[in-house]
């Protein structure tokens, strides 16, 4: 899999820098925490800081376009992002489940 980025753009805002690209891949579309581990390495960012939004394969194509938000630290993604986006990459998802099985587990 070889990423080639397209275009970024910051958003000192919400401090992020909002990055479209394009992905290379010889098999099936690659799931969407591969190509953010991917992309963290790219940038050289932890993975936590890295919200991959969309993912976009044309039918029968090898490559596929994509737009991620990259954040300055982890808790500004935990901060700004949605939740069911949040859940989709797998970010501060391990904590709440530990929380909701400890007082599953005392109730």
């Amino acid at each position: 899999m070889d990423i080639e980025i397209i275009a970024e753009e910051g958003n000192p805002m919400l401090h992020r820098s909002d990055v479209r690209f394009r992905v290379t891949h010889e098999e099936a579309t690659p799931s969407r925490l591969s190509v953010r581990d991917s992309l963290a390495a790219k940038l050289n960012k932890d993975a936590d800081e890295v919200v991959i939004h969309k993912l976009d394969t044309k039918y029968g194509m090898r490559k596929t376009i994509g737009y991620a938000k990259v954040y300055q630290s982890a808790q500004r993604a935990r901060d700004v992002e949605q939740s069911y986006m949040l859940e989709r990459n797998k970010i501060g998802v391990e904590t709440e489940n530990a929380d909701t099985e400890s007082e599953a587990e005392e109730a």
